[in-house]
């Protein structure tokens, strides 16, 4: 039998929202306005998950200098607002899910690597009046898989370590639970393979927004 949550906090990029097509249109833009080659989809894929900074000086081409892999991620910023969502959408079904997951009583936040501002915007965008908190990365809020920010999060809508999921689709995601000592629930639709989630420690791995409902 499967454990039973009565709290849910997710990842967002992978997790929540397909935003891959505006990552590499914006990447792609911010370089090149920046005066650099763009780089094709996988090559961003394989960027992602550590927050815009991290994405950025990777992006830019190797031994670059770190001013200029600086200004390229403020021009990132820059333009996020302009065209930072034009293609992002929710995965299929997890609108549903998290709406089944509110009519149940569960407690459910986001937790993202996401600059905070960006985090701030999609969330109302895609779901309004779901979630009970909100957090991207920030001055106070570290990226993962530093824990400070879910146990932050749990604090804040009175979460039980024991009865919380973090719903990730990355081995980031899954450390972050594990050093938060709660339940780690991968999703395979998103980012990263299967495998890493495994190697990473991931309690268990979903294939669908519907399977999450079999933790609740």
């Amino acid at each position: 039998m499967e454990r039973r949550f009565d709290t849910f906090i997710f990842d967002l990029d992978g997790t929540l929202l397909d935003t891959l097509p505006d990552l590499v249109s914006l990447t792609n833009r911010a370089l090149r306005d920046a005066g650099f080659p763009e780089r094709t989809e996988e090559e961003i894929l394989s960027f992602v998950g550590n927050g815009v900074r991290a994405l950025m000086y990777q992006a830019v081409p190797e031994g670059t200098d770190p001013a200029r892999a600086e200004a390229a991620m403020e021009r990132w910023r820059e333009l996020y607002p302009e065209c930072g969502i034009e293609l992002t959408k929710p995965y299929e079904g997890m609108v549903e899910v998290l709406s089944q997951l509110k009519v149940q009583g569960k407690k459910l936040a986001v937790l993202s690597n996401k600059f905070d501002g960006g985090v701030q915007e999609l969330i109302p965008a895609f779901f309004s009046d779901t979630f009970d908190a909100v957090h991207g990365e920030s001055a106070d809020i570290p990226r993962k898989p530093d824990p400070t920010g879910l146990l932050f999060t749990m604090d804040e809508i009175g979460a039980n370590p024991e009865t919380t999921a973090y719903v990730g689709d990355s081995g980031s995601d899954m450390q972050t639970a594990r050093n938060a000592g709660v339940f780690a629930l991968g999703v395979s639709w998103g980012y990263r393979p299967e495998e890493e989630l495994r190697e990473e420690g991931a309690d268990a791995i979903v294939r669908d927004p519907s399977g999450i409902l079999g933790f609740s």
